[in-house]
């Protein structure tokens, strides 16, 4: 080996640029070493380190049935090392050469993380031997003694780093400090802890803790408000590496570890890290039906298999849509140990400019004018809520915060938004950080439908206070229903209180432009209705006009149906039906007008979500004036059936059998299914290069458990010409 020269430690010396600066420390996988003997000067020739007392193991009661991952609720994560929640006291036992004297024998531990450790940054951790332990605050005590051992309750910090430390033991002698090796074996990891009362996430309902902590199945709500669909998904949080692949993220992200502490921190830093825009993050999106070179958002189970790849890749995985983003982040937050949960919000608004009302433009025809018109209404939009305090606002508006990973539009230069405080957004106090007015416009926008006059000016059809935000909802705690959490986010539309949230909003300065009153005079001679049957993928249904004329004039008006076929964002890939025709609205009678749509109308340019928007505007022809009214459905999908076969226990054989029916007329090409549960089969995927219509396909798949209790298989069967087929199973597995 030869000597290093001059120029090679050169580059290993800080720059010198007139600042004591140590480099930044903000990467957990990075460490350096720690001298195993800190000799205090000359050491004298007589001195031998196996005179003094010498640690010969420490044991960490690091298995799922020891007393530390059985206390700490962290029993469950398939990782071999200690894993303990912080503020909370854990257990370690250290065999020594001789029995340990307190008398002459001076030991202390040291809590290490990152690289160049520091005690004001709390990356350096000594402590001592102390005969009680403060709560919240880092201790050491004995609790036992025997022959060679002691046993020791230490105690974290409730406000201390997030992420993998290690372990030395320091040992004083009167020449010097000799440490432990370096020893992989005893590095722990710390997180979150949602049952220590000092901790920012604690949560005081145990059904809660349980259900937004430690359950590793959810559920996405998706769909259309009035056809409400949900699907399963698998947050996996406690699988194989998702815990590194997780603390991984924040590397990736540089965030300092002296705010890996803060939840508050951690979220805003993941909200942009679970997009790849701008940071080479997570996931990247796709929302334009073409998904070359990747998995179709519609196809993913759960968070596993894509936090695995990027951790292993280091490269965006392909693709993502909002809900693929929201479970991702899920997964993340209840892994760290913050309380987190997934919100559906349905008829969502995408305000390109937070003026809180959504510009619908119609031509001369009274369709929709997609040159003029920018902003967008999401059929549904999928975030979380993380729980947390937020010391940094006033009180009361700790408690859930609206975080999300889809990137729609910036804030402080990069794509990601919160979190921002539910409480707040509910009272119109979005003066608080962060991102406020973007949620507040998400959740309650006015749209304003209008045209050109003849002069050029503005003329203004139709104001619709009640279409966006409608309904936003949430899985239940320990169960699968759907729970409406709309009062969350706003009281009840037209009430004195939602009047006045939308006022302090625009106090605080989210611009909303008032229309003058002269240019809009609401239709109120007839009233226009709009009905579409349950559509079922495949098959012809029909949309229902229903004109009431309340007046006693009779009226003609001329009516237009648009049918588009659009993405789950409100975009329009394709017109597919016009219809027009001329209706007399006699004095104070209802019309109705049958429109039928036919499956070979829409089949060949179906979407993913197979979702149609109808966009019906009738102009009456005595007084120029133009009734507009929207509506999104969405195709009944067929499902896959999931069965099983043989006894269901811990570590034993059993089946699951996975079946499917094409309900086309045409033959499917190269689809692939799907399949995961966790804790009793890792994801397995099956290509089929062809399914003739009306055929049933049979999948049949071997899997050895390794979880008892009730557990959840969920499978999906992805297509060119078919996307979003799932299917799910309870099992109840039982112990050997």
């Amino acid at each position: 080996m030869s000597e290093p020269t001059s120029t090679d430690r050169e580059k290993k010396r800080p720059p010198l640029n007139g600042r004591r600066a140590l480099p930044s420390n903000n990467s957990n996988a990075e460490e350096n070493d720690v001298p195993e003997m800190d000799a205090f000067g000359l050491i004298p020739r007589g001195f031998n380190p196996k005179d003094y007392l010498r640690v010969v193991d420490i044991h960490m009661f690091k298995e799922p049935n020891e007393i530390n991952k059985q206390q700490h609720h962290t029993d469950k994560y398939y990782n071999p090392k200690l894993i303990v929640r912080r503020g909370q006291p854990f257990q370690i036992q250290i065999d020594f050469s001789r029995p340990y004297d307190p008398e002459k024998d001076q030991i202390w531990l040291e809590y290490l993380i990152g690289r160049y450790p520091q005690p004001n940054k709390g990356t350096y951790i000594p402590i001592l031997i102390g005969d009680v332990l403060k709560p919240g605050e880092w201790g050491a005590k004995i609790t036992h003694r025997e022959n060679n051992s002691i046993r020791l309750s230490i105690m974290s910090s409730a406000t201390c780093i997030i992420g993998k430390f290690r372990l030395y033991i320091a040992i004083w002698t009167p020449y010097g400090i000799i440490r432990t090796h370096r020893n992989s074996a005893t590095d722990t990891y710390i997180l979150f802890n949602p049952w220590c009362q000092l901790d920012a996430v604690y949560l005081d309902d145990e059904k809660e803790r349980e259900e937004y902590v430690l359950n590793d199945v959810g559920i996405v709500f998706h769909g259309d408000v009035n056809e409400v669909k949900l699907r399963s998904w698998s947050y996996g949080q406690f699988e194989e590496n998702i815990l590194d692949a997780c603390l991984f993220l924040m590397d990736k992200a540089e965030l300092e570890l002296s705010g890996r502490g803060n939840p508050i921190k951690i979220c805003r830093v993941a909200s942009a890290m679970i997009n790849s825009k701008d940071d080479n993050g997570v996931l990247a999106g796709s929302w334009d039906n073409l998904y070359d070179y990747g998995v179709p958002p519609s196809a993913w189970t759960g968070s596993v298999d894509i936090l695995l790849e990027y951790y292993s890749s280091k490269q965006p995985v392909r693709y993502g849509q909002c809900w693929v983003f929201a479970g991702v982040f899920n997964t993340f937050l209840r892994c760290l140990g913050i309380p987190a949960r997934l919100i559906t919000n349905y008829s969502s608004a995408h305000d390109n400019n937070a003026n809180l009302q959504l510009d619908f433009f119609l031509d001369d025809e009274g369709q929709v004018d997609n040159r003029l018109t920018k902003d967008s209404v999401w059929n549904y939009h999928c975030w979380n809520e993380a729980w947390m305090t937020r010391p940094d606002l006033p009180v009361g508006f700790g408690g859930w915060q609206a975080v999300d990973g889809t990137p729609q539009e910036t804030s402080d230069g990069m794509y990601r938004c919160g979190p921002a405080s539910v409480q707040a957004i509910k009272h119109g106090h979005v003066c608080f950080q962060f991102d406020a007015p973007f949620v507040y416009a998400e959740v309650n926008s006015d749209i304003i439908y209008s045209r050109m006059g003849k002069n050029g000016s503005q003329v203004i059809e139709k104001i619709d206070t009640t279409h966006i935000g409608k309904l936003i909802v949430t899985k239940g705690v320990g169960n699968d229903d759907m729970v409406d959490i709309t009062e969350n986010y706003k009281f009840q539309e037209g009430s004195a209180e939602e009047r006045l949230a939308l006022e302090t909003a625009v106090m605080y300065g989210v611009k909303k432009q008032t229309t003058q009153p002269t240019t809009y005079q609401p239709q109120k001679d007839i009233e226009m209705d709009l009905q579409v049957q349950k559509a079922v993928l495949g098959s012809d249904f029909k949309v229902t006009i229903i004109l009431r004329n309340k007046s006693r004039n009779s009226y003609t008006a001329t009516t237009y149906l648009s049918g588009n076929i659009v993405f789950y964002t409100g975009v329009t890939k394709s017109e597919f039906k016009k219809h027009s025709f001329s209706a007399k609205l006699e004095p104070l009678l209802s019309n109705t007008f049958d429109v039928m749509i036919t499956s070979a109308e829409y089949l060949n340019d179906l979407l993913d979500q197979a979702s149609f928007h109808f966009f019906v505007t009738a102009r009456i022809n005595e007084t120029g004036k133009v009734l507009a009214m929207q509506k999104a459905v969405v195709l009944e999908i067929p499902t896959l059936k999931i069965k099983t076969k043989g006894q269901m226990v811990v570590d034993r054989e059993m089946s699951v059998v996975v079946e499917f029916t094409n309900p086309l007329k045409q033959t499917l090409e190269n689809a692939t299914l799907r399949l995961e549960g966790p804790g009793v089969l890792r994801t397995m995927k099956k290509e089929f290069r062809q399914i003739p219509a009306m055929s049933t396909l049979i999948w049949d798949v071997k899997c050895i458990p390794k979880r008892p209790g009730l557990r959840k298989l969920i499978a999906s069967l992805n297509c060119d010409a078919l996307r979003h087929v799932y299917g799910e199973l309870n099992i109840q597995v039982q112990k050997p």
